[in-house]
């Protein structure tokens, strides 16, 4: 499943290559044809993400101002949870006459994806979110044709150009056949991008942005996450922090790579339950995934090894040295102490830790 700074890449992609147009949206499988319908001819005004979710905002015009409806997760039993429910309230009142915004809710789940495709000035990735072929894949890369990315940190060097038939040039573009089971496809001027496999497709408005929030814990990425949220959460708790820590009620957007690699690099132990976890030992989390999250929008994909620990030369057949210190690396050297990387299944995922560094 996609973590949430490839969510948060998505809500950047979708902005950039559409915010401010007016798109045509259609759903080729016809499962989502009553949501497109609505959306059909209105204004992609912006896109955000909260952990695992992405939130599209259309509107009639484009000059129409939106903003993320909810206030996020505040700590329980504080003043500011009394402002949240007012927050909430205000955002279900009934308005006079239609909302003006209209938002399109998605979770890709374990297979969703989007796809892009357009012209010579749709600078946009392949794909994200599309399930990976092998482990450590980065899983985009650019559009062959196009002039980069419409996000940083990409190129198309694992595209050949060469030998394809000229692009199209703008304004002569024409959107390619739906491939697969597309559930909705956004046209542009320029581009297009084919949403396909998704765990989640609905049409919300305010309240019902409200209410989803209201379910997921603070976002490491979101300027509204609050630590002392997750601390809270954390310590309260009895369950072992390394389940927590996937738990996206008490934190948004931290998949299993994160949440194996956080743990190392802090030399937290995964079962130690969370009510044994210091406050500072949890901010300590928070602060190191933080820059590891915020390095996985800018690049695409996930680096967990500070540059002074990879191996020189990388091991052969251990090319996750390069990038990750324990996940997916069982009995290899942990790459700060050498014992080999543990492995267990916990709540149904596969959990990585070394014995030495977390042994507490």
């Amino acid at each position: 499943m996609p973590e949430g700074h490839t969510i948060h890449r998505l809500a950047a992609a979708l902005s950039e290559l559409f915010g401010g147009q007016r798109l045509h949206v259609s759903s080729p499988q016809g499962r989502f044809a009553a949501g497109a319908a609505r959306l059909d001819g209105q204004v992609l005004v912006g896109a955000e993400a909260h952990g695992k979710h992405l939130f599209v905002a259309f509107a009639p015009q484009a000059d129409i101002p939106f903003e993320l409806p909810g206030a996020g997760s505040v700590r329980a039993g504080s003043g500011q949870a009394r402002a949240r429910r007012l927050t909430e309230s205000a955002d279900c009142l009934p308005a006079d006459g239609p909302a003006p915004v209209t938002w399109l809710r998605i979770h890709l789940g374990l297979y969703g994806s989007w796809t892009f495709d357009g012209d010579s000035t749709f600078t946009a990735p392949h794909a994200i979110g599309a399930p990976r072929r092998r482990v450590g894949e980065r899983g985009e890369h650019a559009l062959a044709h196009g002039g980069g990315s419409a996000l940083s940190g990409l190129s198309g060097g694992q595209d050949d150009a060469a030998g394809l038939p000229a692009e199209p040039s703008p304004g002569q573009w024409q959107a390619p056949e739906p491939r697969g089971a597309v559930r909705v496809r956004l046209e542009g001027d320029h581009g297009v991008a084919d949403l396909t496999g998704p765990a989640a497709c609905e049409i919300l408005d305010a309240c019902g942005v409200a209410q989803v929030r209201r379910r997921l814990g603070p976002d490491p990425l979101r300027p509204d996450g609050d630590p002392q949220v997750f601390v809270d959460a954390v310590r309260r708790r009895r369950k072992a922090v390394g389940e927590l820590l996937m738990d996206q009620s008490v934190i948004s957007g931290v998949g299993n790579i994160y949440r194996a690699e956080s743990l190392l690099r802090r030399g937290v132990s995964p079962f130690v339950p969370g009510n044994r976890v210091s406050e500072k030992r949890l901010h300590g989390l928070w602060e190191d995934l933080v820059p590891l999250m915020e390095y996985g929008v800018a690049t695409g994909f996930i680096t967990t090894v500070e540059p002074e620990d990879v191996p020189e030369p990388v091991p052969a057949g251990d090319e996750e040295a390069a990038r990750w210190y324990v996940y997916h690396r069982t009995g290899r050297p942990c790459l700060r102490c050498g014992t080999p990387v543990s492995e267990r299944e916990v709540a149904g995922r596969r959990l990585f830790w070394c014995p030495r560094c977390q042994a507490r």
